[in-house]
């Protein structure tokens, strides 16, 4: 064995290094011998020799055994370097000592060592010593990586909690969330380019982050101002501008009037940005005319920020301006006046800024850009155990607020325990507790949600993928006795194993019944025939083709039928009585045929109308013709049909309406008063 000043590598493969410093090559050669058969081991023979090796191959060291009393570099002087550079928070150190006095050992662990061993060395307290320390540190580092995936998967909930709120904020006045975002990116980069550039303001990360998080609530009262006025095209008159920047006082409301966090600095930081995002650096702005240093800086920030994104983006009054064109708006004074730093970092750092907003164009580039951001302040170089503590209080605070200032119902599902958490709004909001164990066994949950609606949003998270994480279905939820349409939206979080494993459901349940109902009565009048109220044309040829993908194989007919000589109608009785005399005929074929066939109004006077049949047709089309031929008052009414079959006349719609057409016009052409089936 070597006994020279080089560092020594035995057994060098996967199992743990351990780093020996000690500049005794006994006290070395008798540690290696103990310890090699289980560990690799390097050794070198004083500190400053240790302190270049670690810096070297800091993630590769397992442990290091270091001596206190050496020359060159002793191991206090090594400990205060290896605290000076963190290197202590992630490699464990055990002291070799003589000196058994309280002095010097308190010294060591104050300096961050894990334990001591006496010489002359004890084999098996050597061993177990060693053992334990690097068994403790590999726990440590384990429950760190724990700790620090639920801090990035909080941060990733926090940012959805984010993408949900701005689509709230900006979807009454037709902008897309995007603005938010954007705003919030644009927000960062202005603070860290202030931070950088200027001798009065220094921005610590976490107050990046609340100004970001803020930021996106700077418009929360425009939903106190009404759909007309956001979504007017035009010019706004002076009084509707006067009711328009109303929405700031309303903004810094909002906030002051939650029930829950008033003191938090994230909604005071929010309060500031929504009252004052609006005033100028001359007084020349609103609400409250403030000048310079009197506006909050994260006000003066975000109020740059949403003039830039408000120049470069569409609205419903003006088409976007180049990114240039912004800057020299913004510059030449034209927009207001701005902080002269703030000024300066948008004019230096304007192709920086723009180059950041091109690649990140899309709300998920937007989204995975922040979250790009937030893995790079969570693994930086301080302590991941202080830290970890503080960001999960931070992110419980940012949680609730959001959820509560959301107007949703959030909630999460744990598969393994089983148990289904609502949001303490949403509990509230829909009477029931914040916590349910076995949700799809318990009555409270069956009274405002059925079982059928459960079993479906179950079956469609266990068909979803990590590529596909999103599960939407819409159902009926009880809200103080009243049943109203919701959305449902929801992701699972997987555990990637081999086989990902689903651990958890988080989602969020949105009212949208009054946007629901209304839809659906659009649709609906969208899908009829204004004067007969049957299914128009358009409506019941999708029906029909539905009908012909799903069951090719199943017999059909279709009837064409025209009311015959119904322009006499208009001609001697009016066309209000014509439109009288169609009404009462459609009724007529509801009442002999059913609702559960498709009936039309084609146009005119001509209906269809498309039956399931088995056996005799022929049977069931004359049933139907004796029975709509009739008289309304004293108008008689008669009719001639055409029937095709399907699939005998065709295997498509096209096919079977022009046979059925064809047979139309032949009894027409016979006279009349009669039905004609298709013939080839």
């Amino acid at each position: 064995m070597k006994k020279n000043k080089e560092k020594e590598e035995y057994n060098m493969g996967s199992k743990n290094k351990i780093l020996i410093v000690d500049d005794s090559p006994i006290n070395r050669s008798l540690l290696i011998d103990i310890l090699s058969p289980e560990y690799d081991i390097v050794e070198v023979e004083n500190g400053l020799e240790a302190i270049g090796y670690i810096e070297k191959n800091l993630e590769s060291i397992s442990l290091v055994l270091l001596d206190i009393v050496m020359p060159v570099m002793n191991g206090f002087e090594v400990l205060m370097l290896m605290n000076k550079n963190n290197w202590i928070q992630y490699l464990p150190v055990i002291t070799i000592t003589s000196d058994t006095a309280s002095q010097s050992i308190d010294k060591a662990y104050d300096l961050g060592v894990c334990d001591y061993i006496n010489r002359p060395f004890d084999d098996l307290i050597v061993q177990k010593r060693v053992q334990n320390t690097i068994l403790l540190n590999a726990k440590h580092k384990q429950l760190e990586n724990m700790i620090t995936e639920q801090i990035l998967e909080k941060e990733k909930n926090n940012l959805l909690m984010i993408e949900i709120l701005s689509h709230i904020v900006e979807f009454r006045n037709g902008e897309s969330g995007m603005h938010v975002l954007r705003i919030r990116i644009i927000t960062e980069f202005l603070m860290r380019s202030l931070s950088q550039r200027s001798e009065n303001y220094h921005f610590s990360d976490s107050y990046i982050a609340e100004v970001m998080n803020a930021s996106s609530l700077h418009d929360i009262g425009k939903t106190m101002i009404s759909d007309t006025l956001l979504n007017k095209t035009g010019k706004l008159t002076e009084q509707e501008f006067e009711i328009m920047k109303r929405h700031t006082l309303f903004g810094a409301q909002i906030l002051k009037d939650i029930p829950y966090f008033k003191q938090e600095s994230l909604i005071q930081t929010a309060h500031d940005i929504c009252r004052w995002h609006h005033e100028r650096y001359d007084g020349c702005g609103y609400p409250d005319h403030l000048t310079g240093e009197q506006i909050p800086i994260s006000a003066q920030i975000v109020a740059l920020a949403d003039v830039y994104d408000a120049l470069t983006s569409k609205r419903a009054y003006k088409p976007p301006y180049s990114h240039d064109k912004a800057v020299e708006m913004i510059m030449a004074g034209q927009c207001g006046a701005f902080h002269p730093e703030l000024l300066d970092c948008l004019f230096h750092g304007s192709q920086q800024l723009n180059e950041r907003l091109t690649i990140y164009e899309t709300e998920d580039s937007l989204l995975n850009l922040e979250s790009q951001s937030m893995n790079e302040h969570i693994f930086k170089k301080t302590s991941v155990s202080n830290r970890t503590f503080a960001l999960l209080e931070q992110e419980r605070t940012k949680y609730k607020f959001f959820a509560s200032m959301s107007g949703e119902i959030q909630f999460e599902f744990n598969i393994k325990s089983n148990i289904l958490t609502v949001s303490e709004w949403g509990a509230h909001h829909l009477n029931m507790p914040e916590i349910i164990i076995a949700p799809i066994e318990n009555q409270t949950m069956l009274e405002i949600i059925s079982l059928d609606s459960l079993n479906e949003f179950q079956n469609k998270v266990k068909s979803v993928s990590i590529d596909h994480p999103i599960v939407e279905i819409i159902t009926q939820i009880k809200v103080k006795e009243d049943w109203r349409w919701f959305k449902i939206l929801a992701r699972p979080l997987w555990v990637e194993n081999d086989i990902p494993e689903i651990t958890d459901v988080i989602g969020k349940c949105v009212d949208i019944h009054d946007e629901y109902t209304k839809m659906n009565k659009l649709k609906r009048i969208a899908a009829q025939d204004s004067l007969t109220k049957l299914s128009n044309h358009k409506t019941a040829r999708q029906q029909i083709e539905m009908i012909m993908s799903k069951h090719p194989y199943e017999h059909y007919a279709m009837i064409l039928i025209d009311l015959d000589y119904f322009k006499n109608a208009n001609d001697f009785f009016g066309h209000m009585f014509g439109d009288e005399v169609l009404r009462y005929f459609s009724k007529k074929l509801l009442d002999c045929i059913g609702e559960k066939s498709i009936i039309s109004r084609v146009g005119g006077d001509e209906f269809m109308v498309f039956i399931k049949y088995e056996g005799d047709v022929e049977k069931r089309v004359r049933e139907i013709h004796d029975c709509v031929s009739c008289r309304y008052k004293e108008y008689p009414i008669s009719l001639s049909m055409g029937i095709a079959l399907y699939p005998e006349n065709g295997d498509d719609y096209e096919d079977i309406y022009k046979h059925a057409d064809q047979a139309l016009y032949s009894a027409k052409k016979s006279g009349r008063k009669q039905y004609s089936f298709y013939q080839e």
